[in-house]
């Protein structure tokens, strides 16, 4: 399993009327923590994009436990489970204050790998395939 930690602090415009981080933009909390972590692992999705290949949202669940307020300082830990990916990758979620053990939301979302021009679901391209394959190998984990 891969993870991967994102800080992120939370903005006066994310916060609905009552002071609390508005529910979805845990969604763009996930999608930047995915973004950084498969940078950090040398897969920037703009190539991805300029190869024809992007990844729609194909499932998504989010469980809201406790809120956030403005100007906490989040840490979302993404999880990358199940090895080297073929046609979908989930991603698993955790929201908590910086610091904090107590879950404030979690989740998960699976992304498709999709041809824009085909127009259909993919395998997943040797670039990301070998991107998981070596960062599997250096944490110890066969891909």
């Amino acid at each position: 399993m891969l993870v991967h930690r994102y800080r992120h602090r939370v903005r006066y415009r994310e916060c609905d009327p009552m002071g609390l981080v508005y529910h979805t933009h845990y969604l763009d909390y996930f999608e930047a923590a995915r973004t950084e972590a498969l940078r950090e692992m040398g897969l920037a999705y703009r190539e991805l994009e300029a190869a024809g290949i992007v990844m729609p949202v194909v499932e998504l669940a989010v469980q809201y436990r406790a809120p956030a307020r403005y100007d906490d300082l989040l840490e979302i830990t993404s999880r990358f489970a199940g090895g080297v990916p073929r046609v979908r990758v989930r991603i698993d979620y955790e929201v908590r204050r910086a610091g904090e053990p107590d879950l404030l939301v979690t989740g998960h979302v699976t992304l498709c790998f999709f041809d824009t021009a085909r127009q259909r679901p993919v395998p997943a391209p040797a670039a990301v395939t070998e991107v998981f394959a070596r960062a599997l190998a250096a944490t110890g984990i066969a891909p």
